[in-house]
């Protein structure tokens, strides 16, 4: 199944030049830990909550004055639309990271997917495993 069947297809996004705290705000405003930062719907690096924490907070700036471009995580690794589940979770994998953007063929942002979403789909397997098994006790 491809992995678009399982992400958000709504894509959080900032633009590189707005401040820290407009991103600080707008993760409080949609309840998420993490913003795109992208250019045009094309994305170019990731600010995280731990990204605020250590590089901002941390480091004693204001975040009224950082831009995000000075402290956003800028190794962003993205996957195709076209992936598979089990690809991705490969690359979750072998990465090692938590969160991914999904691009299409021109790299134009088409959704997101998070550690938090495996968590919940193994979440339900294992609940419907649960259902098979309860009855016979």
């Amino acid at each position: 199944m491809s992995l678009l069947s399982f992400a958000h297809p709504e894509v959080i996004t900032i633009g590189p030049d707005s401040n820290v705290a407009e991103a600080a705000k707008l993760m409080a405003e949609e309840n998420i830990g993490s913003v795109v930062v992208a250019i045009d719907n094309k994305p170019v690096g990731i600010l995280t909550d731990r990204d605020i924490v250590i590089r901002v907070v941390h480091e004693g700036l204001d975040p009224q004055t950082t831009l995000i471009n000075d402290v956003m995580s800028r190794n962003l690794v993205t996957l195709g639309q076209g992936i598979e589940l089990f690809e991705a979770l490969e690359v979750m994998k072998n990465k090692g990271l938590r969160r991914y953007p999904i691009v299409d063929r021109d790299n134009n942002l088409s959704g997101f997917f998070s550690l938090d979403d495996v968590l919940y789909l193994l979440g339900l397997e294992m609940s419907a495993v649960a259902r098979i098994i309860e009855p016979s006790g």
